[in-house]
Parts: C-alpha cells; structure tokens; sequence
C-alpha cells in the first residue's frame, strides 16, 4: 500500500479524534458544570477524562509523528515556517491541554467526593473548572490554526 496514502489517512483520523474528541467532552463538561449538580458532574467529568485516554492521548501521539512522515514524503523541510508554527502551536495546544487533563481529574475527584458525602460541588471544583475553561480557548485556537496550516501551507517568512 502507498505509503504516502497511509500516512495521510492516519493524519487525517488522529486530527479528527483529537478535535472531534476536545470539542465533544468541552461540551458536555460545560453543560454539565451548568448543572452544579455534584452527581452530574462527577458522571460526565469521569467520562471525559476516560475519552481523553481512550482518544485523545493517543490521536494526540500519532498527530506529529504522521505529520512530521508526511511533510518527509510530500520534500517539505521541517524548517519550512507554516510546519515550524504548526508544531510551536501543537506545542501551546499540548502546554494548555496537559493542566487541562488534571484538572478534570480534580473536577471529577471532588465532585464524586460530593455526590458520595451527599454535598453541594465544591468550589474547589468550581475553581479548577474555570481555569480548564480558560485554558481550553488558547489550545482550541492553536488547533483551529494547525488544521488552516496544513491545508494552506502558506508562505510566512
């Protein structure tokens, strides 16, 4: 098989997990924090943290290494400056997505802690989901850029 259709299937694939999979448990984590019910969002924060290993971790591995093979076997250098901004704002994407990771752990941790105790979520919770809330805008910029990127492959500098 063509190695080259091979690589950009992957590519293609991975950045659909990883954005379909980002922009889906940021829904559900919002509307279930809207709820402010303990239970809710101990449910759905232990969802998205489970799409995040199933999907996202992975899709978020094969990403650069597919498009590092394909900018190989497309002859673009890895010096070309829409692939140099392209991994520096892969890189910001990851930098916003890593805290991310813990905070919903620490957003479903303490909800369930509620749900179980039978008590109101926590304002710990409350606080840790408006900083994942903050940092998701930066990385789904980053990432919306990265997919203009690899399609334009503009001329920058």
């Amino acid at each position: 098989m063509d190695p080259y259709f091979i690589a950009k299937w992957m590519h293609i694939l991975s950045a659909t997990l990883l954005f379909g999979t980002g922009i889906g448990t940021a829904f559900q984590m919002v509307w279930a924090m809207r709820t402010r019910q303990a239970q809710t969002v101990a449910t759905v924060a232990g969802g998205v943290v489970l799409a995040d290993w199933l999907f996202t971790v992975p899709a978020g591995l094969i990403q650069p290494l597919t498009g590092i093979w394909l900018a190989h076997l497309q002859g673009h250098p890895l010096s070309a400056p829409w692939l140099l901004l392209s991994l520096a704002l892969y890189v910001l994407a990851f930098a916003c997505w890593a805290p991310v990771a813990m905070l919903q752990i620490r957003i479903r941790d303490l909800a369930a802690r509620a749900a179980r105790d039978g008590a109101s979520l926590p304002e710990g919770a409350i606080r840790a989901y408006r900083i994942w809330f903050i940092l998701g805008w930066p990385a789904f910029a980053a990432l919306v850029v990265v997919f203009w990127l690899m399609v334009a492959k503009p001329t920058l500098w």
